[in-house]
């Protein structure tokens, strides 16, 4: 099978996920051609993922004169077709609220991919996140490319699923694949019921290697770990907020925010307001390597998430034997249970995250890892990147067959 992946932006340091399932199917024999339509921009790369840049083609990075010369292509091979797909990437920008010419961008792209991919003998594409990826593998089949199959993550996709032609993408794709069980229950509330048995559950996952090592002890330190995009969304705000209530009720703490993002400024302010400028730091962007050396001095792993798809710092805490502490939505509770592998909590709820932070920093080391194997054994069963590529590539397989390839 040669299968294209076709990724917004590729390699990302928050999708490293995306390259272990490419590695994983190609251990498998399945090849793969990588295209992003634009490549890293301002993160620095670790080395896996910068060895995937040189395998990776980016559309936009391709002259202008290629770009119209494979739209001109696209026209005259098949014009009806192009002039139908491009009335569909019209009426899209129209749903969007002004957002034609977006859509007409991701038109011009399907064109430069239609053209590539027949070069390189592709006849399927499969894209992550049901956005504009999605939507650029969605035109270019109705340009008369390759079929095309996606996998849904969430939350973006459902906080707009009508602008995003969700519905359509679905109805036009081989198959869809989503990372949890709740994701799939959201796209079939945005599916047409006929189109259901297109949908299964594929989890993001991680290598083999990360179960290896059982993780050094868990420290005596009152330290906690939060990982992501700091952002309205991730909740880091009320981390700070549950940290003051802890610290005024004379609990010592301490707490690791690793990420940037638009609210940075704005937490920066809260912690110095709440005076806590010894008990909360940020650490910014940190590559895979660095989580792991921050999740080995934590207790625990934080997540104030309002949303979210299924974190895959939750699996790499799991794989360090570190509890999680997590509101308990999307496909979270999924993989973290109750008291047994950490704490769940309302989202939102300043006191249940105080109280489950409060858990987390009295409770004994090794009750923290015996939490902590729990969640790894679970992850180990749920979340090994092998057996999960091995579902991905039985898809395709009977891809290939309903096609008669």
């Amino acid at each position: 099978m040669r299968i294209a992946y076709l990724v917004n932006q590729y390699p990302k340091i928050s999708h490293t996920f995306i390259r272990r399932e490419i590695l994983a199917l190609e251990k498998s024999g399945v090849e793969i051609v990588r295209v992003a339509v634009r490549g890293h921009t301002t993160e620095s790369l670790e080395p896996s993922d910068a060895e995937e840049v040189g395998k990776t083609r980016y559309i936009l990075k391709a002259p202008v004169a290629e770009i119209l010369g494979c739209c001109a292509r696209a026209l005259f091979s098949h014009p009806g077709l192009f002039l139908a797909t491009l009335v569909c990437a019209f009426k899209l920008g129209l749903r969007r609220d002004g957002d034609t010419f977006r859509q007409l961008a991701y038109f011009a792209e399907a064109c430069v991919l239609k053209i590539w991919l027949r070069k390189d003998g592709v006849t399927h594409v499969h894209a992550h996140f049901g956005t504009n990826a999605a939507a650029v593998a969605m035109f270019c089949k109705g340009l008369g490319g390759p079929t095309y199959s996606f996998t849904v993550h969430g939350p973006d996709e459902f906080d707009r699923p009508l602008g995003l032609a969700l519905r359509e993408k679905v109805q036009n794709a081989e198959f869809v694949a989503t990372i949890s069980s709740f994701c799939r229950s959201q796209l079939y509330r945005w599916s047409r019921f006929s189109d259901w048995d297109k949908i299964h559950v594929v989890r993001c996952a991680l290598d083999v290697s990360y179960f290896v090592a059982e993780g050094p002890a868990i420290t005596e330190r009152p330290k906690l770990l939060c990982v992501g995009r700091l952002s309205e969304e991730k909740g880091q705000m009320l981390i700070v907020r549950a940290a003051r209530t802890l610290v005024e009720r004379g609990i010592e703490i301490e707490v690791v925010l690793a990420g940037d993002g638009p609210l940075r400024e704005a937490i920066e302010s809260e912690i110095r307001r709440c005076g806590l400028e010894t008990v909360v730091r940020i650490a910014g962007w940190v590559d895979n390597e660095r989580v792991r050396a921050l999740l080995a001095e934590a207790r625990a792993l934080v997540v104030a998430s309002f949303a979210e798809g299924l974190p895959v710092v939750i699996m790499e805490a799991f794989a360090m034997n570190r509890p999680v502490l997590s509101t308990h939505i999307a496909g979270i509770p999924e993989l973290v249970e109750n008291e047994v592998s950490g704490w769940l909590f309302a989202p939102g709820d300043i006191g249940q995250l105080a109280d489950a932070m409060h858990e987390a920093v009295r409770a004994e080391p090794i009750r923290l890892a015996e939490m902590g194997k729990k969640g790894k054994k679970r992850t180990l069963e749920r979340h090994l990147a092998s057996v999960e590529a091995g579902k991905l590539r039985e898809l395709f397989a009977a891809t290939f067959r309903c096609l008669g390839a």
